[in-house]
């Protein structure tokens, strides 16, 4: 098989190693959540304060990909904490959402440097230098005990933010230069995968008679450093991305050699052809700025849908899943909710697997599509058992179901396919601006969603999946009429498929103007 022969051992390390990113991602989304009550009883004390009433479900995730699952935490409050203290508990409870949502932010900076350092390190490079930053955050983090740990946890969290913020961004774009046409939409999967893996470990970790306690909560926060410092090590054996050197640098021999490292005794022939084409193509519209990408109308129809899978993924509702999902279990007469959580975190990360296999089967665009519509419905059903659960005992298992179906259908395409789709959207010239774009617009809405959802979800009641299920409507119906399908297209061949969108808008617009013309 020619898939088999394009699956070589360096190309596996390749992609495993820099998936080791979107791994730390996941755990830095996922690991504020277990130890919430144990860290900020812990705020208490260093700031003289007491913790507020706040021992339930914390609604301040801030990533659409399961970010609340871990956040049920079992710990009742230490004992010692005195509770005749008297001081506003706003001070506590801003220091606690500063923690969490600052990780955001971070990423929001970093964002638009991610094409400048790819294109200036190059992308393994790029990827090693990066690293310290993550390796400095998660140090911040681990020694939180042995200074203001508010301002240590804060401060790491900003700062692996922009590691994250970088990583998002410089990791789909390696990947999907390494990888085969044949596998590129499997192996783009894998970001997820290694998202909803990290976030299932730092739940299993963030148990409380494993690291989620109060002696162990800084090396739980920390422990994502060991993968930066394994990917920092494995980078090293990595080769650089043939396309990079080839288009970006000119080096056409070394281009080659390293093709054949990930590509084994396949003829890199076609794909040098290929390349050239891309080179030549990139030569003649210079170097694309992000204003360029925003105020030229060659770009503006993959821009906008580059900009709207990420609005979709992070505006899809599955933080109010998992915001809910505790009250859901509890209801249901589950009597360790953390469990069954973590048991949604298994059946998302077993689908994420699963979507590996479908994504080059069935095609980016289908798949998209059967998402959208299979969290629809879900939502929907969700909204009516929440509605309902008052007056049927039953209407809690209906929520119950429509969590796990919300989940699965998340991991089948809103999930995984916008980490890649957007490098596929575009050739080498404008790329990386438009991957800094997106980027950004997903933290954005990371960022947005974290803040906002508590003040919705507390005016709207269970009827928040309502707006959910209006919102997955508009990205349905979005995705149905504008998102092309990438599955086996050369970056030409998806370019050539915007041109044509945009020839026959122009000639539908061109004839609708004759026939007013001639009606007058």
């Amino acid at each position: 098989m020619q898939t088999e022969k394009h699956l070589t051992g360096t190309l596996v390390l390749s992609v495993f190693t820099a998936v080791l990113g979107f791994f730390q991602y996941g755990y830095s989304l996922g690991v504020i959540n277990a130890p919430q009550k144990v860290i900020e009883a812990h705020y208490g004390r260093v700031l003289g304060i007491v913790s507020p009433d706040r021992y339930a479900a914390n609604a301040s995730g801030e990533d659409g990909t399961f970010l609340q699952a871990g956040t049920e935490g079992t710990l009742p409050p230490p004992a010692d904490i005195n509770e005749d203290l008297t001081t506003s508990p706003h001070i506590l409870t801003m220091y606690w959402s500063l923690s969490v949502s600052v990780f955001a932010v971070g990423g929001m900076v970093s964002s638009f440097t991610v094409g400048w350092i790819g294109d200036r390190l190059g992308r393994v490079k790029a990827m090693l230098v990066v690293n310290v930053l993550s390796i400095a955050g998660n140090l911040l983090m681990g020694l939180a005990k042995f200074g203001p740990s508010h301002i240590l946890i804060i401060s790491g969290r900003a700062v692996t933010g922009l590691y994250c913020g970088l990583s998002s961004g410089l990791v789909p774009m390696y990947v999907s230069e390494v990888s085969p046409t044949a596998l590129r939409g499997a192996l783009g999967t894998l970001h997820q995968l290694a998202i909803v893996t990290g976030i299932l470990f730092s739940q299993i970790l963030g148990l409380d008679f494993l690291l989620g306690n109060d002696e162990m909560w800084p090396l739980l926060l920390g422990l994502s450093g060991v993968a930066a410092l394994l990917q920092f090590f494995l980078l090293l054996l990595c080769p650089e991305s043939p396309r990079y050197l080839y288009i970006k640098l000119g080096k056409v021999e070394e281009a080659k050699k390293n093709l054949k490292r990930l590509r084994g005794n396949c003829d890199p022939m076609k794909e040098i052809e290929e390349m050239e084409k891309e080179k030549q193509e990139a030569a003649s519209e210079k170097k694309v700025s992000i204003r360029q990408l925003f105020t030229s109308s060659k770009y503006r129809q993959a821009v906008i849908v580059a900009l709207m899978v990420q609005i979709s993924q992070q505006f899809s509702g599955i933080n109010a899943i998992f915001y809910y999902s505790t009250n859901i279990f509890e209801r249901a007469g589950v009597d360790q909710p953390v469990y069954a959580t973590i048991g949604v975190g298994v059946v998302n990360t077993v689908f994420t697997v699963i979507s590996v296999f479908l994504v080059e089967k069935a095609g980016r665009r289908s798949l998209f599509l059967a998402g959208l519509m299979g969290m629809l419905v879900s939502a929907v059903a969700m909204t009516v058992g929440l509605v309902l659960l008052s007056k049927f005992a039953w209407m809690s298992y209906v929520s119950m179901v429509a969590i796990f179906l919300f989940v699965i259908f998340f991991e089948v395409g809103p999930g995984p396919i916008p980490w890649f789709i957007v490098a596929e959207l575009f050739s080498q010239g404008p790329r990386p601006a438009a991957i800094a774009v997106a980027g950004f617009c997903n933290w954005a809405c990371n960022f947005i969603v974290g803040m906002c959802f508590q003040y919705i979800a507390d005016l709207c009641g269970p009827y928040v999946f309502a707006i959910f299920a209006g919102l997955l409507l508009i990205f349905f119906l979005f995705a149905h009429f504008k998102v092309p399908e990438t599955k086996g297209k050369s970056f030409e061949e998806i370019a050539a498929v915007f041109r044509r969108k945009k020839l026959s808008a122009k000639a539908m617009t061109e004839l609708q103007d004759l026939r007013r013309g001639e009606e007058a």
